[in-house]
């Protein structure tokens, strides 16, 4: 769905530009509390990640192919700011090395493939939430859903854009018509992509899907044969089995992103997108320019010079996993850091003292009458 140079007018480009300007920077803001030790480095991870499975074309329907768009995906995992980020910064990387989406038009692809998918996708994930049980497969559920809805909102952005500044005069009530139909056959796949990822995820470390957090079950006790929720209880921890590292994580992510940008996307379709057959078919691409990257030794997903068709996708896929990952680290490492410069040495002691006031009262607690009683309906509970 990267919309090229030509299909929308200056004056709606840069306005769009300035729209994700002003989105960024707020998300560069939100992004501090939403990044940690552990989300830091995934959400470097999830940006490369998406940039590879964009490269996986599927087919929809005869001669039309869709392809992730990764807003969904990115604030389930690692939150809405930090999503926003995700994708804007595959976008960039996809503009300036492979000549994919017009450098006029970034400011189109931001709010329509990032912004867009992403608010939505995390509103409505959200709202899913508070009326599904607290469980994984839930998470799970509410992710597809999230994801399916995303990318017809996508669409309507895009046709929204073009009303108010495309280039060629069309029937916008058909192109509306065109876009939404095959986005929707577009976000099954998208929504299938998004739920086997974060259920994936949920299966091994949970703590790291941002929009799990405290939607796990609670620890239950028994008391007078009744199951209640333990008071005070954090969620339940995952099984000693999958208290997999995040390095570990980190890792084979990284692997299978590689093997599907390197290996994988050779088998990809080789069909239009969604956007490039309604443009084709309803003459929106009448003034299409050429990129002004198309001379880039990465071109169109391949490595100049490299005459094996196999081995010059691969390789462009790997330099575009390897340069993406590096570049979204850095950004978000960068907002991490920022957040640690933020908090002044007041507000750590500040913190200490409340958690050192907490710990005492709690030991207190544990000692008392009531303390012992809950060891004894824990393990009561533990042995039925």
């Amino acid at each position: 769905m990267h919309v090229p140079d030509g299909f929308i007018d200056a004056p709606t480009s840069a306005a769009t530009g300035v729209i994700a300007a002003g989105a960024i920077a707020v998300s560069l803001r939100g992004a501090r509390r939403e990044l940690d030790e552990r989300t830091a480095p995934l959400a470097g991870l999830v940006a490369a990640f998406i940039f590879a499975v964009q490269m996986l074309n599927f087919p929809v329907a005869a001669g039309t192919s869709g392809h992730l768009l990764g807003g969904a995906l990115a604030a389930i995992l690692v939150g809405p700011y930090t999503g926003v980020l995700c994708v804007s910064v595959v976008l960039l990387m996809q503009g300036l090395l492979f000549a994919d989406g017009g450098l006029t038009a970034l400011g189109v692809n931001i709010t329509s493939m990032a912004i867009v998918t992403t608010v939505v996708a995390y509103a409505l994930f959200r709202g899913l939430a508070k009326v599904l049980p607290r469980t994984r497969g839930s998470i799970t559920a509410a992710s597809f859903v999230a994801a399916l809805v995303s990318v017809p909102a996508a669409a309507l952005a895009f046709t929204l854009m073009y009303a108010i500044g495309g280039t060629t005069d069309v029937s916008i009530g058909k192109v509306a018509t065109a876009m939404v139909g095959v986005h929707l056959l577009i976000g099954i796949g998208e929504a299938a992509i998004t739920a086997l990822t974060v259920g994936a995820v949920l299966a091994v470390r949970p703590d790291l899907v941002h929009a799990a957090r405290g939607r796990t079950p609670k620890l239950k006790l028994r008391v007078n044969g009744e199951l209640v929720d333990a008071p005070g209880a954090e969620p339940e921890a995952p099984p000693v089995a999958a208290r997999t590292s995040h390095r570990g994580v980190w890792a084979a992510g990284l692997v299978a992103s590689l093997l599907l940008a390197g290996f994988v996307s050779f088998y990809a379709s080789a069909d239009p997108d969604g956007l490039e057959k309604v443009a084709t078919d309803h003459g929106i691409d009448k003034k299409a320019e050429e990129h002004a990257a198309a001379d880039s030794p990465l071109a169109d997903y391949g490595v100049m010079d490299v005459d094996d068709a196999r081995l010059s996708g691969g390789l462009a896929g790997v330099i575009g996993v390897g340069v993406t990952v590096v570049a979204g680290s850095a950004v978000f490492w960068a907002v991490r850091r920022r957040r640690s410069d933020d908090t002044s040495p007041s507000d750590t002691s500040d913190t200490t003292n409340t958690s050192d006031t907490t710990n005492t009262s709690d030991t207190t607690n544990t000692s008392g009458t009531s303390g012992t009683s809950g060891t004894s309906n824990a393990t009561s509970s533990t042995g039925a």
